[in-house]
């Protein structure tokens, strides 16, 4: 496709001539082929612009840029090469986001369970689902692959679209980060439904303010037909404000248009009465925590506002599986207590899952947790202390320290324990940490392993080395 064409519907100005297109590349290091268009993407550490002589010599047809180069192939000059670049993947991928409904939930915590269990809701209705998140992207059971983003840059996310338009999926179900949404990874993208689960602070090292973090997430529903937002969130009246699309809310604690009474919650799941515009009925999420009837709640709203029955719905939900890494019990070889996966890598998060536990622990709450490197620095004190309110002993570890001095990072976190009586130990190496926790827990104590959840690696001085805590855990209960 001539880069002309590809560019009909954005102000661009034309150098050096046309070019036929037969691929898009921002990131040099993957490799550019003969015919690439090469997007000079300005980022937060590099400009792609300082990379375009590579490409140009690499084989590239023609580059993407916001200024003009002194390079002899045809440029593409746009004001915003992000938004040029996100438009030029729809075109040459043939506009692919319009072949299906997509429905994209944004929140700090909560989003891979509610779009899991939107998945759950639509094939039961006989719907082939894709899948795009955090733990891995979709087809129906079909992994197409997985990433270190929550969304794929927008180049990557118009080929995945267009890899489930062509295998004739009739929903994609996504998570929408606040970097995707500040950096328009999902320009252009009408969704049917967008779903808000919560605001809490994380992410503050890129986006600098709450106030920003949240601006960020609401630019979500300014591209949606309907959505559903959590009003039991402080940030929910400020998400609602001005969007102009259709709106129903959920809520626990707030009146809502969605609401659940006569909760129980236990080991096994939750269940209580469900509320709808649609009708009441009886809900059971085989997976325990309010979070869970939140979640459930959120997904009960995007599945209403695509079609489905409530009765279908709830029977549907019956069946949603204990999701990767989040509250995940794990073998524990006959052994007395229990141990729990969770990715909760953030205040809220953390307290949710340990407050959860802790409702239905027999023994003690045995938090075992790190924070990772070269993010926000403001949650580390915080989750220490969250840590030790609703723990009975704290094992304070490394989670992906990343760059940093991992023992720099746990004294920030300690920081936060000190201010509360818990019992804690310091043990840097995680799998020792892991080990500590197994060999000294007692009969009905719950060990939960906060922070890593579906990884299956730590990234130490930026080097990310295989550590799947299912498997650690594997082996040291044989060690032991």
């Amino acid at each position: 496709m001539l880069l002309s064409e590809l560019l009909k519907s954005i102000p661009h100005r034309l150098v050096n001539g046309d070019a036929e297109i037969n691929g898009i590349e921002y990131d040099s290091r993957k490799g550019i082929e003969k015919g690439m268009l090469f997007c000079c993407i300005v980022g937060t550490a590099l400009d792609g612009h300082d990379f375009a002589q590579t490409a140009y010599e690499s084989g590239a047809a023609a580059l993407l840029v916001e200024r003009e180069l002194d390079i002899p192939i045809p440029q593409a000059v746009v004001e915003n090469g992000r938004i040029a670049m996100a438009t030029v993947a729809s075109n040459f991928y043939g506009n692919p986001a319009n072949a299906f409904p997509i429905v994209g939930v944004t929140g700090t915590n909560g989003k891979t369970s509610v779009t899991y269990m939107v998945k759950e809701i639509a094939e039961s209705f006989g719907k082939k689902v894709g899948v795009i998140g955090t733990i891995k992207n979709t087809i129906g059971d079909e992994v197409l692959f997985t990433s270190s983003r929550t969304t794929p840059e927008s180049v990557m996310l118009q080929a995945t679209l267009r890899k489930m338009a062509d295998s004739g999926v009739d929903l994609v179900v996504m998570e929408v980060s606040s970097s995707a949404l500040d950096q328009y990874r999902v320009y252009g993208i009408d969704f049917t439904v967008a779903a808000f689960t919560n605001l809490t602070i994380d992410h503050l090292d890129y986006h600098k303010t709450f106030e920003n973090y949240r601006d960020a997430k609401k630019k979500l529903f300014y591209s949606c037909k309907h959505a559903v937002i959590n009003k039991d969130d402080a940030s929910a009246d400020e998400m609602m404000r001005g969007i102009p699309c259709d709106c129903i809310t959920v809520g626990i604690s707030k009146e809502a248009d969605i609401m659940a009474t006569d909760i129980e919650i236990t080991s096994n799941g939750v269940r209580y009465v469900i509320h709808t515009p649609a009708g009441t009925e009886n809900m059971m999420v085989p997976i325990p925590g309010l979070f869970t009837i939140q979640n459930s709640m959120i997904a009960t709203g995007i599945a209403l506002k695509l079609g489905y029955d409530l009765k279908g719905i709830c029977s549907a939900m019956k069946n949603v599986l204990s999701i990767a890494g989040r509250l995940e019990p794990l073998p524990t070889n006959g052994r007395p207590f229990n141990v729990y996966l969770d990715f909760a890598h953030t205040p809220d998060a953390l307290q949710n899952v340990l407050s959860t536990v802790g409702q239905f622990a027999k023994g003690r709450v045995i938090s075992l947790f790190g924070c990772g490197g070269d993010k926000d620095t403001t949650k580390r004190a915080m989750m220490g202390e969250i840590a030790g309110r609703f723990s009975d002993l704290v094992i304070l570890t490394s989670d992906n320290p990343r760059t940093e001095d991992p023992y720099k990072i746990i004294s920030m976190v300690e920081e936060g324990i000190k201010r509360t009586a818990v019992k804690y130990v310091i043990v840097e190496n995680r799998r020792e940490a892991i080990k500590y926790a197994l060999k000294f827990a007692k009969k009905d104590d719950c060990i939960i392993l906060a922070g890593k959840g579906h990884e299956d690696y730590q990234e130490i001085n930026g080097i990310k080395h295989h550590f799947d805590e299912k498997e650690v855990v594997a082996e040291l209960l044989l060690e032991i």
